[in-house]
């Protein structure tokens, strides 16, 4: 869930990947890479592990990739990052209930936080994931949204604008929780607000339904309107969103 879309000073491949992983060519994407050096083999990882979250398939390509990385692996922040991937991965088998990796996803994202330092790079990142375990698996929100106050501070420092986009979104999850509708409505606006600004598609839908949650009538149909033409657009990714873009009454299947 990190990286910063592109500008016109961009390498042309990081654009080209940028804009397939965009539009759900997640596979496509990391075809582009070859796995000949430790950025390289980690960052084909990453994206076959979104893959993974927003398609809830692809498991055995992700582990294939991450293992990879994780032999190119040298130094102590390359080594961390791939440990960050592994938390990653088995967290994301552990949501969608493939097997349970709960153990192992807290363990692998324990050793990354002895390995990256809490000033580099890749800690907002760190944090953001620790956060989801906290959320979504340990069910603490309170420790999750000290991770995630942690990751979007971090991602604000290193101008890591989709990681923000994250954690806003997930900072207004909690609130709206707490039912504090004015708070997550803010969280949820600036969440789509850079994922547009960035265009990743495929994380739009995702975002448009959320801030739906919070709006009132005309305004939240008009919103969940455009996220069943992007989640069409795209394929019916991702998969999760089926269920809530379906109109009353309508089979989720069928949808």
């Amino acid at each position: 869930m990190s990286g910063d879309g592109t500008t016109a000073e961009d390498d042309p491949l990081q654009t080209a990947v940028w804009r397939l992983r965009s539009r759900a060519c997640w596979v496509d994407a990391a075809s582009l890479l070859t796995p000949a050096t430790p950025q390289a083999a980690l960052q084909r990882a990453s994206l076959l592990a979104e893959r993974c979250l927003y398609t809830e398939a692809g498991w055995e390509d992700a582990e294939d990739a991450l293992r990879t990385a994780e032999a190119l692996a040298y130094t102590d922040d390359e080594r961390g990052a791939a440990a960050c991937e592994r938390g990653y991965l088995a967290y994301a088998a552990t949501l969608f209930q493939i097997r349970d990796r709960a153990d192992e996803a807290r363990a692998a994202l324990g050793r990354a936080a002895a390995l990256i330092a809490p000033g580099a790079p890749g800690r907002p990142l760190l944090d953001f994931r620790r956060g989801l375990v906290a959320e979504n698996l340990t069910r603490s929100p309170q420790a999750a949204r000290a991770a995630y106050r942690r990751a979007h501070a971090g991602a604000t420092a290193h101008a890591d604008p989709l990681l923000l986009s994250a954690t806003w979104r997930h900072l207004a999850g909690l609130a709206l929780r707490e039912g504090e509708l004015t708070e997550a409505r803010h969280g949820f606006a600036e969440s789509l607000r850079i994922r547009e600004e960035l265009g990743y598609l495929v994380g739009t839908a995702p975002a448009l339904v959320s801030l739906a949650d919070t709006e009132t009538e005309p305004e939240a149909s008009r919103l969940r309107e455009e996220a069943r033409r992007l989640f069409r657009l795209l394929g019916g990714v991702p998969t999760w969103l089926s269920q809530r873009l379906s109109p009353p009454g309508t089979d989720a299947a069928t949808a």
